[in-house]
């Protein structure tokens, strides 16, 4: 299992090991380059606080909270404990959410001796930057910005590495390009009360399902800190090229916003009750296919948190790699990729504006405008090969998920026309509707729905076709009995519990792992076709791919108890929060 908890404010993120290092820290945004990136390098940059000889350690977070407390007991008897978080609450009407991470390190029992080390690096050059003193901070200069390290331990100690002991609490701020004014201890414990107050406020506001509480909740608080609050964009994951297969060169960066992952991630906040991801996003949405001239003709699949694209794949030989896998990467060329799904995706994301009365004040000529485009690129693009939703590399063809989106977007297309919106758009609904349908019965082959008219594997993104509504029960129920019976990975109840996406041949071979929200669709189809005892089966046995912490990987190899992939990985975060929802009872049920 991945041995990390992550912090952050949904403009910088960090994570932090089970020892109470901070092993992965871009700054000034998620998707820069590293200053700390030892989790890809051993010398890649880290922030550690380490005693002369460890005993155990244990790790939690403060309860409904993204706020990270790791207690160190020393073989001697000493003990103490890092408080870490990145701040985040309201002033001045405002949130305040800087570039900056607090560790607070405390003494519990005992005299514990420690050695403090914060080495920051340069980027992906990975070259060292040397500590310049002040009167009570570091200051490591990065082109013409700078990290600051104010703290009020002994700054010779700090820049020597010295062992030290601890008799009385300490603070470090660490931030992007900006001082910290104030008296440092009040600043610390002031900013870790108020951000405490405000996760647990805004657990306080959430729905949560009435089974599967306490992992709800985590995921939720997870799937916040994945929301880049200054542009609305949502990240598929703050971390990059962690192996999805040991040697296989499946490393990928994913600190961007895919569109389709976006599109779940906002029905995972509407479960919650938590609506303003998904106006951020649509704002998001609106700069991306209204004013920029590489979305004029087409949608791309993913987009960096400024609405560029990703682009060039990059690849950095002077790094390591997360145990030696290679190659670390940066960028991510599924931007040049056609995946039509897209278009079905973002019309179910701004379908609700019509459909729920709370949005009325976003059902403005702007936001039709905006449907309009992507409903003509839906109905174009149904029966077109792509590269599909795993983003094949190799060899384009035509998928029946592609088709399945393009169903979807055009029948709530339909939907909102019947509302009375949408007066301007003159498409004909009808005969796209049945050109999507014609083209989905083209890959049913023996009562069930194949990958593509040309391709009879089975494939875990049709699990889909029942929680869309198809109109077909025999179909949708066939489909999720035979994906399911093909893809799972082994016989027993734990194994059988977890799917492959696919079993075909792909760009780097076979996929040897599965990928952790096709368990949670699973959990879903199985509630809708009414097999809920099996769907409450493989949910407890998906559960135990969490870590210690609750957080998940993109992928998880039940054999070894491998967490694979980027981590936290949003996409199954949103699985676990939906999965609650679609297989708890109503409240008025358990009570």
């Amino acid at each position: 299992m991945y041995d990390y908890g992550l912090i952050g404010n949904c403009q910088t993120a960090a994570l932090v090991n089970g020892r109470g290092s901070v092993e992965w820290m871009c700054m000034p945004r998620p998707d820069s380059a590293p200053v700390f990136g030892r989790l890809l390098d051993a010398d890649g940059g880290h922030f550690s606080i380490a005693p002369a000889r460890a005993g155990t350690v244990t790790q939690n977070y403060l309860p409904n909270t993204n706020v990270l407390i790791t207690r160190i007991d020393c073989v001697d008897g000493g003990a103490y404990r890092i408080t870490d978080f990145c701040p985040r609450f309201e002033q001045h009407g405002r949130m305040y959410r800087p570039i900056a991470l607090f560790r607070l390190v405390e003494p519990l029992n005992g005299l514990p001796t420690i050695k403090v080390a914060c080495r920051v690096v340069n980027g992906w050059d990975k070259q060292p930057v040397h500590p310049v003193r002040g009167n009570s901070h570091v200051r490591f200069e990065i082109g013409a910005e700078h990290v600051r390290l104010t703290t009020n331990m002994p700054l010779t100690y700090l820049c020597d590495e010295l062992l030290f002991a601890l008799n009385e609490p300490l603070c470090f701020a660490l931030t992007w390009s900006c001082a910290i004014e104030d008296e440092l201890t009040a600043v610390t414990r002031r900013f870790l009360d108020q951000t405490v107050d405000y996760w647990q406020r805004w657990v306080k506001h959430c729905s949560i399902p009435s089974l599967y509480q306490r992992e709800t909740i985590r995921s939720a608080l997870t799937l916040k800190l994945h929301c880049y609050e200054d542009t609305g964009a949502i990240l598929a994951a703050l971390t990059t090229s962690l192996p999805e297969q040991d040697g296989a060169r499946r490393n990928w960066d994913y600190r961007y916003c895919w569109l389709r992952d976006a599109y779940f991630v906002v029905s995972a906040f509407n479960n919650l009750s938590h609506f303003e991801e998904m106006e951020g996003f649509i704002k998001f949405m609106l700069g991306i296919a209204l004013r920029h001239e590489h979305s004029r003709e087409r949608l791309r699949p993913v987009y960096a948190l400024d609405q560029s694209l990703p682009l060039p794949e990059m690849e950095y030989a002077n790094w390591t790699g997360f145990r030696a896998n290679t190659p670390v990467r940066g960028f991510n060329q599924a931007a040049e990729h056609v995946q039509n799904d897209v278009y079905g995706e973002m019309i179910l994301t701004l379908g609700i504006v019509y459909r729920d009365e709370r949005f009325q004040h976003l059902r403005t000529r702007e936001h039709e405008e905006l449907l309009e485009y992507l409903g003509r690129l839906c109905v174009r693009n149904i029966g077109q090969p792509d590269a599909g939703l795993w983003e094949i590399r190799d060899g384009w063809r035509e998928h029946s998920f592609s088709n399945l989106m393009g169903w979807a977007g055009v029948e709530r297309l339909r939907r909102i026309k019947e509302l009375g919106y949408l007066k301007h758009f003159d498409v004909d609904l009808i005969e796209a509707k049945q050109r999507a349908e014609h083209a989905l019965a083209r890959a049913v082959r023996d009562d069930a729905l194949h990958n593509g008219p040309e391709d009879d594997t089975f494939d875990a993104s049709l699990l889909q076709l029942v929680l869309l509504h198809y109109p077909d029960p025999g179909l949708c129920r066939r489909t999720v009995e035979r994906t399911w019976d093909q893809l799972k990975l082994g016989t027993d109840a734990y194994s059988r519990a977890f799917l492959y996406r696919y079993r075909r041949q792909d760009d780097f071979g076979t996929p040897d792992s599965a990928f952790l929200i096709c368990s949670f669709w699973l959990v879903q189809a199985l509630t809708k076709i009414d097999r809920r005892a099996e769907a409450v089966a493989v949910m407890g046995e998906t559960l135990r791919a969490a870590n210690d912490l609750g957080l998940f990987s993109e992928h998880f190899a039940p054999g070894r108890a491998l967490q694979l992939g980027n981590f936290p990985q949003a996409y199954s975060h949103v699985g676990q929060i939906n999965a609650a929802f679609a297989i708890s009872p109503p409240w008025s049920d358990v009570f």
